[in-house]
C-alpha cells in the first residue's frame, strides 16, 4: 500500500525522468500530488449529436470511428491525421496536428467519446485534434467530468492522472479532517476525503460545486486562523504610549473640519497609541478622502509625546508634496519636518541626516531614502506608509527597525471591500475612510467612441484656453501588438493637431530622474498637456489639472480608470473625465458606464472584483500571505466572512487550538510554507 509521503518516481508510468519535471509544479510526492487541484474542468457528460453542432465552440460527441486514420505530411515538421467519424445524426470530419500516433489510437467500427473544439462551417467544418476515450459496449453515458490540471513542457493531462490516482488510493479510510465537525454540519460542507475525491474525481458538475465549496471554505478557514494567532501573538509586544491630550489643539489647526470618517480613523489611532500595544493599522479610502491629514494626527501625537515620526512615500515628488502638506499643519503645533530624499545634494542631506539622528528633526518625510542604513533615528515611535501596494512588508520592516516596536500605519487609496481587505492586508488592523471631504465637485465623466476624436481635442484645447491643464493616458503596448499607438505616438498625433500647445510625454522607459522633472514642470505649469502611460495613478497632486483623457480605456480595470480619474478634481475648476473605447463592444460599454454612473471608489472596486477576480484587480500578490491553491478572494467573499468569523469564535475560546490538533498542525503548515518566523 503506497503512503502519502511516498515519491511519485515510483507511480507506474513516471519514474525519475518524469517525477524531474513533476518538480517544477512543486510535485515530489503523493502528498503534494493530492494538494495539487484542477484549474478547470471538462464536461464530458454532455454529449452533443453531430447535427445539433451550431458553432464553433467545444463539444463531446459520442461517435464511431468511419474512416482509416490516414497520416500525412504536408512538410518538415508537420504531420496532419485525417478521419471521418459518424453518429446517428451524421458525420464530421476529425484532423489531429502533429500527432501521428492519434492514428494508431482509433479503430474503424469502435465507439468513441471525442471531445475538442469544432471549426469552421458546412463542408469544411471539423474537429481539431481531440481527445479520445473508448465506449465500453455496455456503457449507457459513457462521458465523465475530466480534470484539467496545471502542467509544465514534457508533461500531459495522463500523467497528472496517473499520480492523482495513486494519491488518491493512498488516502487512507481514517482520513484527518482539520474542520470541527460542527462547522460541517453548519454549512452544509463534504468531509475531508469526500471533497478529495470529489474534486479530483467527480461524477456530476454538482460535486465538483461542492467540494470546490469545502475546498475554498478550509483554505479560508485555515488561513483566517492562521492570521488571528499572528495578530494576538503581536498584542503580547509591549508598545509605546502616546497620550492623546494633544489631538485637540492639532484639531484647531486644521483650516477645515474633518470629516465623520477621518475623526473615526483618528480615533482609532489614537486608541492603539495609548494601548501599551504597537500599532500595526491600514488606512484605505478613496482618492481624496483626506488620508494624509489622518497620518498628520499620528506624526503629531508622535511629536507630542517626545518621539519622532517616519512618513514613507514611494516617489521623491510624492514625497515633497507630502513635506509641503505637512510642514504648514505641523509648525502651527511647534514641530518640524525635514525631507529626505535620494536626489538631494550632500550638503542638504548631511543636514537632513544630523538633524534626524539629534532629534531635531521630529517629522521625517522621505522615500525609501529613509531605510538606509546612513539614517539614524533619535527616537522613532511612527511610522507612515503611503500608498502601501508600492512597499513590501519587508520595506516597511526595515523603517520599523529603526526604532523600538514602533506603531506602524499604512495607506492604501485603493478602496476595497472591508472583509477582503482584512484578508489581503492580514494582521493588519483596517480603518476605511468613506467620506469625501465637503467642497469637492464631482468629476463628470464621459465614455465616448473614435467618432468623438476631433470634438474631444476640441475639448482639451479650450480647457487650456481657459487655464486649465490635461492629462492624456495610454495604454502600455505590448510587444507585438497591433492597433493601439505609443505614449510617444499620440504626442506626436496631439502635437500635429494643437501646435501651439506645449506637450510632454512620459512612460516608464524614462530615468526616474527625467519622470519626476516632467512631473515637476507640469505642475509648475510649463506644460499644458501631459500625454503618459499609467506612470502617472500614483503622482503629485496637479491642482490646476482639469482634464483626464483616457485612450483605449477597455484595456484598464475599472479600478485602475478610478485611481487615474482622481489625478483630477483637485482644484477649484470643474474637472473631467473621457474614457476612449465605448465602442469596442458592449461589455466596454457596460464596464465604462459605471464610472460614468458612480464617483464611488469602493463601488467601482466591488465591480471590478466581480468582473475581472483579484488577480487583475491587485496586480501581483500582496506579500506575505501564504499562497492560496483554491480560493479566490474576490468571488469568494461571503465564504470569506464566514470563514473569517468563525475562525475568531474558535480562537477567542481555544487562542492555542488545544482542543483541535489536526486544524493546528495544518494551520502551522500552510504558515511554514511562508517561512513565518511566528509558526516555526
Amino acid at each position: 500500500m503506497p503512503a502519502l509521503d511516498d515519491s511519485i518516481q515510483f507511480v507506474k508510468g513516471i519514474g525519475p525522468k518524469k517525477a524531474k519535471l513533476f518538480e517544477k509544479l512543486h510535485i515530489r510526492t503523493l502528498r503534494d500530488a493530492l494538494e495539487t487541484y484542477p484549474r478547470d474542468y471538462e464536461d464530458r457528460t454532455r454529449i452533443t449529436c453531430i447535427a445539433d453542432i451550431d458553432a464553433e465552440d467545444k463539444y463531446a460527441i459520442r461517435a464511431v470511428v468511419g474512416t482509416e486514420p490516414r497520416v500525412s505530411r504536408i512538410r518538415k515538421g508537420l504531420t496532419l491525421v485525417k478521419c471521418t467519424i459518424f453518429d446517428e445524426s451524421g458525420s464530421l470530419n476529425v484532423t489531429y496536428f502533429n500527432n501521428p500516433y492519434a492514428a494508431a489510437l482509433l479503430r474503424v467500427g469502435q465507439e468513441y467519446v471525442f471531445y475538442g473544439k469544432v471549426q469552421g462551417w458546412g463542408r469544411g467544418r471539423m474537429l481539431i485534434s481531440p481527445q479520445s476515450e473508448k465506449v465500453a459496449p455496455d456503457a449507457d453515458h459513457p462521458g465523465r467530468i475530466v480534470p484539467v490540471y496545471p502542467l509544465t513542457a514534457g508533461l500531459t493531462q495522463r500523467d497528472m492522472e496517473r499520480v492523482t490516482d495513486a494519491a488518491l488510493a493512498a488516502v487512507p479510510g481514517d482520513w484527518p479532517d482539520p474542520l470541527p465537525e460542527v462547522l460541517r454540519a453548519k454549512y452544509r460542507l463534504l468531509d475531508a476525503a469526500d471533497a478529495l475525491s470529489a474534486i479530483h474525481r467527480p461524477q456530476t458538475a454538482d460535486e465538483v460545486g461542492q467540494a470546490r465549496r469545502r475546498m475554498v471554505f478550509e483554505e479560508l478557514f485555515l488561513l483566517c486562523c492562521g492570521l488571528q494567532q499572528l495578530k494576538e501573538r503581536r498584542k503580547v509586544d509591549t508598545g509605546i504610549v502616546f497620550a492623546q491630550n494633544g489631538l485637540d489643539a492639532f484639531y484647531e489647526t486644521l483650516p477645515f473640519a474633518p470629516t465623520g470618517a477621518q475623526q473615526r480613523a483618528i480615533m482609532e489611532i489614537a486608541s492603539d497609541c495609548s494601548s501599551g500595544r504597537p500599532m500595526n493599522r491600514l488606512v484605505q479610502g478613496d482618492v481624496g478622502s483626506g488620508k494624509t491629514v489622518v497620518a498628520a494626527a499620528l506624526c503629531a501625537l508622535a511629536a507630542q509625546n517626545g518621539w519622532q515620526a517616519a512618513f514613507m512615500a514611494p516617489t521623491e515628488i510624492l514625497a515633497a508634496q507630502h513635506a509641503e502638506t505637512l510642514a504648514p499643519m505641523l509648525e502651527k503645533l511647534g514641530i518640524s519636518c525635514t525631507l529626505l530624499t535620494g536626489s538631494m545634494t550632500a550638503a542638504q542631506k548631511r543636514a537632513a541626516l544630523a538633524a534626524i539622528e539629534t532629534g531635531a528633526a521630529q517629522v521625517v518625510v522621505g522615500t525609501h531614502a529613509l531605510i538606509q542604513q546612513g539614517v539614524t533615528f533619535h527616537r522613532l515611535g511612527a511610522v507612515v506608509a503611503d500608498e502601501q501596494h508600492r512597499f513590501g512588508v519587508a520595506q516597511r520592516a526595515a523603517l520599523s527597525a529603526k526604532g523600538e516596536t514602533p506603531h506602524v500605519l499604512v495607506m492604501s487609496a485603493t478602496p476595497i471591500p472591508r472583509t477582503l481587505a482584512l484578508i489581503m492586508y492580514g494582521d493588519l488592523d483596517v480603518s476605511v475612510l468613506d467620506e469625501i471631504p465637503p467642497g469637492r465637485s464631482p468629476v463628470e465623466t464621459y465614455a465616448v467612441g473614435q467618432n468623438m476624436r476631433k470634438r474631444i481635442t476640441a475639448f482639451i484645447d479650450k480647457q487650456v484656453e481657459a487655464g486649465g491643464q490635461a492629462y492624456v493616458v495610454c495604454p502600455l503596448v505590448e510587444e507585438g501588438e497591433t492597433g493601439l499607438k505609443s505614449a510617444e505616438q499620440h504626442a506626436k498625433d496631439l502635437q500635429a493637431a494643437l501646435p501651439h500647445r506645449r506637450i510632454a510625454v512620459l512612460h516608464g522607459r524614462m530615468k526616474n530622474a527625467d519622470k519626476e522633472q516632467v512631473m515637476r514642470d507640469f505642475a509648475a505649469r510649463q506644460y499644458d498637456i501631459l500625454v503618459a502611460t499609467t506612470v502617472i495613478e500614483v503622482g503629485v497632486d496637479v491642482p490646476n489639472a482639469n482634464l483626464m483623457v483616457v485612450e483605449d480605456a477597455d484595456r484598464f480595470g475599472l479600478s485602475q480608470l478610478h485611481q487615474l480619474r482622481g489625478r483630477v478634481g483637485r482644484g477649484t475648476r470643474q474637472s473631467y473625465c473621457i474614457f476612449f473605447g465605448a465602442d469596442k463592444g458592449e461589455a466596454a460599454r457596460e464596464r465604462l458606464k459605471i464610472l460614468c454612473r458612480t464617483g464611488d471608489g469602493f463601488e467601482v472596486a466591488r465591480a471590478d472584483l466581480a468582473q475581472r477576480g483579484p488577480g487583475d484587480f491587485f496586480g501581483r500578490r500582496q506579500h506575505g500571505l501564504p499562497a492560496l491553491h483554491v480560493a479566490d478572494l474576490a468571488a469568494d467573499l461571503a465564504l470569506m466572512q464566514d470563514a473569517r468569523e468563525e475562525a475568531e469564535a474558535i480562537l477567542a475560546a481555544d487562542p492555542l487550538l488545544a482542543g483541535y490538533p489536526v486544524l493546528r498542525e495544518r494551520v502551522q503548515r500552510m504558515f511554514a510554507e511562508r517561512d513565518d518566523e511566528a509558526f516555526n
